[in-house]
Order: C-alpha cells, then sequence, then structure tokens
C-alpha cells in the first residue's frame, strides 16, 4: 500500500514537473510511509525525489521507524543540529515543493541555503491523491461514523438530567472510551439556545432551559480516521417558528446530499443547501459553507462551499451541514458525512434526522 502511494506522489510530481517534495505534515508522513509522531517544535520531514530514493529525517528523540520495504533512507539528528543544511545538500536543482503547513522558519533557513531552486506549495499534490478513499480506507470510516451516531444517541439519552454543557462534554469523552474510540477529532461543540446561534461555540457552564434548541457537534477517530456529525434537539418544548427553522435546516441537508453524484461541483452542492435556506427567508443566517473534506484529518482538501468550482469524484468523502444561526435566540445544524459513489453518494451517518424534542426528569 505504502509503495503505490508514494508511486501515485511520483507521477504526479512528474505531471506537476516537480524534483523534490518536502513532506512535513505528519497525517500525510503516516498515510505514505506508515510513521506518525507529533513533532512538536522540531523538524519531521519526508523528502520524495523524483528521482533517487526517498529519506525520512527524524530527530533523535522520535520514535523509530522500521521500513518493511527497506526502501526509506534514514537520517538521525540531534537537537541543535543544522538539520536545514544537510537538507539543503539532497535537493536536486529544479523545482521544490514545500508543504503548506511547514513553519516558516524552516522555509526561510532553506531558501537562503538554496537559492538557485525555485519554491511551490507541494502540499496540493498528496492532498489530491489523500482526497480519493480507498474501499479500505472507507471501511473504516463507515466503522468511525457508527460509532459516532452511538455516541451521539447515548449523549442525547443525558439531556433529561439537563447537564450543564461542560458536564456534557464531559461525559462524551467517557462514551467515546467505552466504545473504543481514540479521543475527540475536534473540540465538541455542546450549545443550548442562544449559544447555539454561534456555530463555533465554546462549552460554558449553561444548562438547558424549555423551549431552547441543544446543538451537539461531536467527532472522534478511531484507526486513524475521523468521524464528524451534528443533531439538533429541543429541550421541553418548541415553538412553531423554531420547528419551522429546524425544518428548513433538514429540508437543506437532504437537498445538498441528494445533489452529491460523480462530476457536479461542490459548489453546486452548497447551491442546493443555499437555495433552500434563503427560499425559506434565512439566507442571512446560513453563515458558513456547506461542507468541509474529512478523512485522517478532520478537515482536509477541499471544502464545500460556493467558490469551489472542482468537481466531485468517486471516493471523495466530506460533510454536509447546513445550518441556520439567528443571534441571541436559536441556532440549528444538521449534519452527516458522505462518500461519493458511482451513483452518487452513500450518507455515513444513520442516526435519525426527525425532529426531537428531549423531556427533563422529572
Amino acid at each position: 500500500m505504502e509503495k503505490e502511494r508514494l508511486n501515485n506522489v511520483l507521477d504526479k510530481m512528474a505531471d506537476c514537473q516537480v524534483n523534490n517534495l518536502l513532506v512535513t505534515d505528519p497525517s500525510s508522513i503516516d498515510y505514505l510511509i506508515n510513521y506518525h509522531t507529533d513533532p512538536g517544535e522540531r523538524l519531521l520531514a519526508l523528502l520524495i525525489p523524483l528521482e533517487g530514493q526517498p529519506t525520512l529525517i527524524l530527530n533523535k528523540l522520535f520514535p523509530e521507524y522500521i521500513d518493511p520495504s527497506e526502501t526509506i533512507h534514514q537520517i538521525h539528528y540531534s537537537d541543535g543540529e543544522d538539520i536545514i543544511s544537510t537538507i539543503s545538500k539532497l535537493l536536486h536543482p529544479g523545482l521544490t515543493g514545500i508543504d503548506k503547513v511547514w513553519p516558516s522558519h524552516f522555509l526561510l533557513d532553506l531558501m537562503t541555503k538554496r537559492q538557485d531552486i525555485d519554491y511551490c506549495n507541494g502540499s496540493l499534490i498528496i492532498d489530491q491523491i489523500r482526497s480519493i478513499k480507498t474501499p479500505a480506507e472507507i471501511e473504516k470510516m463507515l466503522d468511525a461514523s457508527h460509532r459516532n451516531d452511538q455516541a451521539v444517541g447515548r449523549l442525547i439519552d443525558l439531556l433529561p438530567q439537563a447537564l450543564s454543557e461542560t458536564e456534557m462534554t464531559e461525559k462524551l469523552a467517557t462514551i467515546y472510551q467505552e466504545l473504543d474510540c481514540d479521543g475527540f477529532s475536534f473540540e465538541p461543540i455542546v450549545a443550548y439556545g442562544a449559544n447555539a446561534a454561534d456555530p463555533h461555540h465554546v462549552t460554558d457552564q449553561s444548562k438547558p432551559q424549555p423551549g431552547q434548541c441543544v446543538v451537539l457537534d461531536i467527532g472522534s477517530s478511531r484507526h486513524g480516521y475521523c468521524s464528524d456529525m451534528t443533531r439538533t434537539v429541543f429541550f421541553e418544548e418548541v415553538s412553531d417558528e423554531d420547528r419551522h427553522v429546524y425544518e428548513t435546516v433538514l429540508k437543506a441537508n437532504l437537498a445538498a446530499i441528494e445533489q452529491v453524484k460523480p462530476g457536479v461541483s461542490f459548489a453546486s452542492i452548497d447551491k442546493a443547501a443555499r437555495s433552500v435556506i434563503e427560499e425559506a427567508g434565512y439566507g442571512q443566517y446560513f453563515t458558513h459553507r456547506t461542507g468541509h473534506s474529512i478523512g485522517r484529518d478532520v478537515h482536509e482538501y477541499g471544502d464545500v462551499g460556493p467558490f469551489n468550482q472542482d468537481l466531485v469524484q468517486v471516493g471523495n468523502t466530506f460533510s454536509i451541514e447546513p445550518g441556520i444561526y439567528i443571534p441571541g435566540r436559536i441556532g440549528v445544524r444538521i449534519e452527516d458525512l458522505v462518500v461519493v459513489t458511482k451513483d452518487g453518494c452513500k450518507v455515513l451517518n444513520d442516526y435519525p434526522k426527525e425532529l426531537k424534542i428531549i423531556k427533563k426528569d422529572r
């Protein structure tokens, strides 16, 4: 698998006339050669030349890399050592691709040492390869999403206790442990009432009050792949207007999912959701893109937004998460993950989306 992925990278490098690719994103390195560590402030890099042997550059404090194929050269360096000089001597003349996530102080040092070569953003080469999920990857994402469905169900079952947002988040951490997940894939959002009008609300000590919405945006990782979903329910009761808001978001969610198939643009999927919300008179309250790509990272290259004219391909995996956010009053978001198939798409989440009213324990 690793050899095939490296060959795919070399093919794209040739197409883009890139002679050196310096991969420094830990997720991409893990994807390519099955090695993962968090480098912190230290340098971690996989140098892939168009011609020659790839080189993995590791600090001596990093975990050992066992190369089953014995095709990856390794360089180990110590703190304080001028590792950039070592890297600069390995670069062939010609265009060199640099990861978008590489700290600028490393790049600036390298550019000073090798002023004879041109540099470009090389992330797109691997991003495009990673965006097409294999059947094995899709199975892992299905598993992660299935567990997330169970997690949101168990979290909703706790709502009758009227726990605070922070308490709900603490309970969720335990739920993920019990479901054999590997922790949060992002900081979960639990938002009651007006708090939910902020799409990225930070949980606080608020407790649910009658008539309030409850937004639960949660995700975990499992075997290296992320889940992400949102469900909105109501506490004790729901007004007619809030019910209309909810039904509008649900209609937008379903319209966008219906639009997904190979060959359509990501922008057209966003439009399918956005048009529903605009026609209902809430257009100004849908303040973000319809979705984002997901896989090893919860946010990967490519979004479902109004400016992305890229065409959808089989194997793309992304979220569909329209929302309406009315400041000071209510927020509603409904999110599923989908994977593109040859005939349309498969929804990875199956937790119900019909409006729920949760009653408080008496």
